[in-house]
């Protein structure tokens, strides 16, 4: 006998399910509960959870299997008081739960929803509480003589691999052909992988593909002289993702150095001297040395005609521009010949009306 407990908070969720039809075998146990059905009990239990706020999870879902060797040696009766005395042995008295079995598997098992909150408000303590049943659970069964799952399962663990001789030899055979395949086409790709299935079914194993319910695969079944091995039997090599991973080795070296041809560039990129430019470096830095050159030519030989210039007009003029005694008289005539010129225009004007 096996126990398990777990604190959950969906109570009415737990308490339909153990109900459920197609699942319910006997009703063992009502303990301080007046209902019988599973809204009427979540509703009862409520009134009393609902007196502790801070608490989430306000239920305890207990599970107890049953061995098949033990199923006939413990009718409805017994197993009721199997419920009673697991209950009274996690200190669930003062609690309110209920207690089922199911038959909707081979194995006959007994399933118990209680209240977390007792009846005086106080929470029910679940460290380890999943222990705790384990240990309540293997307790009753040394009383009643029942088996218990922790012997089985350390009997399990060291049970004598080479119990059956004949599955024994035919999984090494099964190891020998597939290593033997694996060293001579390991490496080399596509073309080595489909050789290998090619000879592995040609020596008589057959490799099956396991599926999940969406269809996908999952892993590798090797068959061969009647009997079937998974593929960590096998070896490790063998699975569904190492396999294929034991022939890609090659291809992955040989594509390693095209990849490199290909980040050489980008590394360039990444100097800050040779990044990529709509005009190219060289032409760029050599046009620039250009413009200035031409720029600064022109500039100088617009100033130096300038200058010649201004000193071809200084000549020219002569005295005109440089200071002497006269330059008042000079002054004087401009202005009197300006005032002439502006007279001459007045009679003109007065003609042409």
């Amino acid at each position: 006998m096996i126990g398990k407990c777990k604190a959950i908070a969906h109570g009415s969720t737990a308490l339909d399910y153990i109900f459920r039809e197609g699942k319910l075998g006997s009703r063992l146990a009502f303990h301080n509960l007046c209902s019988r059905e599973p809204k009427a009990i979540y509703e009862e239990m409520k009134v009393v959870s609902d007196y502790n706020t801070r608490s989430k999870n306000k239920f305890l879902r207990i599970e107890i299997g049953i061995a098949p060797q033990d199923e006939k040696r413990l009718p409805v009766s017994e197993l009721m008081g199997i419920a009673h005395l697991f209950a009274k042995r996690m200190g669930l008295d003062n609690h309110q739960w209920v207690a089922v079995t199911h038959k909707d598997t081979d194995n006959r098992h007994i399933h118990i929803i209680a209240n977390r909150i007792s009846l005086y408000g106080e929470v029910y303590d679940t460290t380890f509480v999943s222990n705790r049943a384990a240990r309540v659970a293997e307790e009753i069964s040394r009383e009643k003589n029942l088996t218990i799952a922790k012997e089985v399962k350390v009997e399990k663990k060291y049970q004598k691999s080479k119990a059956n001789l004949t599955r024994e030899q035919t999984k090494q055979q099964v190891q020998k052909i597939c290593y033997a395949l694996l060293d001579k086409y390991k490496g080399t790709g596509t073309t080595g992988h489909s050789m290998f299935l090619y000879e592995l079914n040609k020596s008589g194993v057959v490799i099956e593909r396991m599926k999940n319910k969406q269809g996908k695969v999952y892993g590798l079944k090797f068959s061969f002289g009647g009997q079937s091995f998974k593929a960590s039997e096998i070896g490790r090599e063998f699975g569904y993702r190492s396999l294929q991973k034991n022939f890609e080795t090659t291809n992955k070296e040989e594509s390693r150095k095209p990849h490199q041809t290909i980040q050489e560039p980008i590394e360039k990129k990444e100097q800050p001297d040779t990044g990529y430019q709509l005009v190219p470096p060289s032409r760029s830095s050599i046009s620039r040395e250009n413009d200035t050159s031409q720029v600064q030519n022109p500039i100088g030989a617009v100033a130096d005609t300038i200058v010649s210039a201004a000193d071809e007009l200084i000549e020219g003029l002569g005295d005109l521009i440089t200071p002497s005694a006269q330059g008042d008289d000079y002054a004087e005539a401009a202005w009197q010949r300006k005032l002439r010129d502006q007279a001459n225009r007045k009679k003109r004007r007065g003609r042409g009306i």
